[in-house]
């Protein structure tokens, strides 16, 4: 048996007001032909196939185009559930139709004890859920989180487990020992969504989907996510994304990562502004990524948002460098700060600010301030 394993393409997400429609059609496009050079027997999709539970008219008209392309007209069977930004109720729209044609979209708790069998290999689909929703099927009120009902869910699955068959499993959960970025929504806090990786070990595989960084899980080749479709943040700004080939027999397996290059990148540059306008500094650059600045100018720029975009189109953000504040340590110094002239005080605060000393000339220009203001009092 030889799949691919893709997760979290947030289909319809935009990128601080960019749409992101013709990154995702690209990178698409990019899946089926490894899909088809590497002639997998099907294709995994972890959860999150869309990026809000009601997704726009684009949204939906883009994964329509998808899921003729992967199912009808390349034929490939096609296994995915439901994530935590999914709508499983609307995803769950025309899924009989969809079954007949060998794509199996998975939405409710129940239907994850319904393997689906393709060649020598069952495989568990199990839609994102929350405790309630195992509390309800076994009836059983003790369950309060997701460990003790993965527990359950994994104990009836062994059940079903044919023995002359291979057997993996489809989830979307934040399985223990892997780390998030700031473009997934925490859904509990403090680790009680996690699931601890011994209870997926009687699983030949576990294609895992809700994190979007294909490193989450590093020591566990049989446990792994295959991160998102694309960047969808900058804290992923280094992070490579792609898709697992996985390939099962009863003596071999191996799991493959293949790299995509994206349609635009994401990416930080730290640089003055006239370093920014300069032939010189954006010769060869790839102009079209998505950029966050960072401007090490201490002074002001008039209208320099509106300037860089003349030459990086893309930009999702613009800061200070030297911006972020560190925090003074006010129950120390409180009093002794109270004791010092605004002057000094104010000159205190752009050393802590800016590393640098005030100039003669933003002295006087401090004082002529601080003068005017006692006038009007």
């Amino acid at each position: 048996m030889k799949f691919l394993h893709t997760a979290d393409w947030h289909i319809g997400r935009k990128l601080n007001g960019f749409s992101l429609l013709e990154e995702q059609k690209n990178a698409f496009k990019q899946i089926m032909k490894i899909a088809k050079d590497e002639e997998v027997d099907a294709i995994i999709i972890a959860g999150d196939l869309y990026d809000r539970s009601v997704p726009s008219v684009e949204a939906v008209a883009l994964f329509n185009d998808m899921m003729l392309e992967m199912n009808l007209v390349s034929k490939f069977p096609v296994l995915a559930i439901s994530g935590n930004h999914d709508s499983a109720t609307r995803l769950d729209t025309g899924s009989p139709w969809l079954k007949a044609q060998q794509f199996h979209l998975h939405t409710q708790l129940e239907q994850a004890f319904e393997p689906v069998e393709i060649n020598n290999t069952q495989f568990f689909l199990l839609p994102y859920f929350e405790p309630f929703h195992v509390r309800e099927y076994f009836d059983d009120p003790s369950i309060k989180d997701i460990q003790s009902g993965m527990k359950l869910v994994v104990e009836k699955m062994k059940t079903i487990f044919d023995e002359n068959k291979s057997h993996v499993l489809v989830g979307h959960f934040f399985a223990a020992g892997s780390l998030r970025s700031e473009s997934e929504t925490p859904v509990e806090v403090g680790g009680l969504d996690s699931v601890p990786l011994e209870i997926l070990e009687a699983f030949d595989y576990v294609a895992l989907g809700h994190l979007h960084d294909k490193n989450a899980i590093k020591k566990v080749e049989t446990i792994q996510y295959s991160g998102a479709l694309l960047k969808y943040s900058l804290s992923e700004e280094k992070q490579e994304k792609g898709v697992r080939i996985i390939e099962l027999d009863e003596t071999e397996f191996t799991n493959h990562f293949i790299p995509m290059k994206p349609l635009r990148d994401v990416r930080k540059i730290e640089a003055s502004f006239e370093e920014l306008t300069s032939p010189k500094f954006y010769e060869g650059m790839n102009r079209e990524d998505y950029v966050a600045i960072s401007l090490t100018d201490t002074a002001i720029i008039p209208n320099a948002l509106n300037e860089l975009r003349k030459i990086y189109p893309f930009i999702i953000s613009l800061e200070r460098a030297n911006n972020e504040l560190k925090q003074l340590s006010l129950d120390k110094n409180s009093e002794k700060m109270a004791k010092l002239k605004p002057e000094a005080l104010i000159a205190d605060y752009f050393k802590e600010v800016t590393d640098k000393e005030l100039s003669n000339q933003q002295k006087e220009w401090l004082n002529e301030a601080i003068i005017e203001n006692r006038k009007e009092k």
